[in-house]
């Protein structure tokens, strides 16, 4: 069995799974809301060469809205079984698993987002940096880790998402992994880091305003660990130091960066105060 049958048969599985839960937990209690989890990213197309933006398009589909549409509309989308065919596999759906999936569909759609990136019918062009692959994207800035940076994109994806799905929408990630160096004193001044964060929440306030039902928001993370898509301590998210390097060196101590401060007072105003 090849990589591609392997990754789509055990998604098709983990979508029967969830589909499951979610009809349980509704049977537990009719009030309970359940949500999916989807590694969101806006992709633009790199030029207006239709090939670049039905490239867009493709990515966009397969990234996003694979999932979206399994586990918040309950059946694959349309497009599923071309997708299989360039990928070479073959996915079984029975009718058994195909009222599985409608009789599980989640409330609300839960996503994190950090970047965008751009997609191009040109090979040649793609850059390494952002985790979803892109052509690069002149118009915006970069994280130290290449990851473009890009808060109108926010707006964006959660516009397009809720037009797409109607059903109420909750960021779960977003953040920016950034190098971190204390001062003499020992305080981070991770003024990239609130820029950063307000920029994004400037955004999500203009989706509210323009119809998105969004319920709610986590910035990615609290405390300083292990990046994930690095295996770094260099790369850090949290609002709080942890003093340890990716040698394993350090004390643990932790202590509280500007941004701790900066993002207290935004919850205490609920997004009302962001200076």
């Amino acid at each position: 069995m090849g990589q591609s049958q392997k990754r789509y048969q055990a998604l098709h599985h983990q979508f029967l799974a969830s589909a499951r839960c979610v009809a349980m937990g509704h049977e537990i209690d009719p009030q309970n809301k359940i949500g999916c989890m989807i590694a969101g990213n806006v992709t633009y197309p790199h030029t207006c060469n239709p090939a670049d933006v039905l490239a867009a398009q493709r990515t966009q589909r397969e990234h996003n809205f694979y999932c979206g549409d399994v586990q918040v509309r309950g059946a694959y989308p349309a497009w599923a079984p071309a997708l299989w065919e360039r990928e070479g596999v073959r996915i079984e759906v029975s009718p058994e698993d195909a009222a599985t999936l409608k009789a599980g569909t989640v409330d609300f759609y839960s996503f994190s987002y950090y970047m965008s990136s751009t997609a191009t019918a040109d090979p040649a062009l793609a850059e390494a940096g952002n985790i979803f692959g892109s052509a690069g994207n002149e118009y915006l800035k970069k994280s130290d880790w290449g990851w473009a940076i890009d808060p109108e994109g926010l707006r964006y994806y959660l516009e397009e998402v809720y037009d797409r799905y109607q059903v109420p929408l909750m960021i779960v990630e977003n953040g920016l992994g950034a190098v971190d160096v204390p001062d003499e004193g020992g305080r981070i001044h991770d003024t990239y880091r609130i820029e950063y964060l307000r920029s994004h929440i400037e955004q999500m306030e203009q989706a509210i305003a323009d119809g998105v039902d969004l319920m709610g928001y986590t910035m990615w993370g609290c405390i300083d660990l292990v990046s994930a898509s690095t295996g770094e301590m260099k790369k850090r998210y949290g609002f709080i130091y942890v003093d340890k390097d990716n040698d394993g060196e350090g004390t643990l101590e932790r202590s509280r960066k500007d941004s701790f401060y900066w993002y207290k007072k935004v919850i205490a105003s609920n997004g009302a105060d962001l200076s």
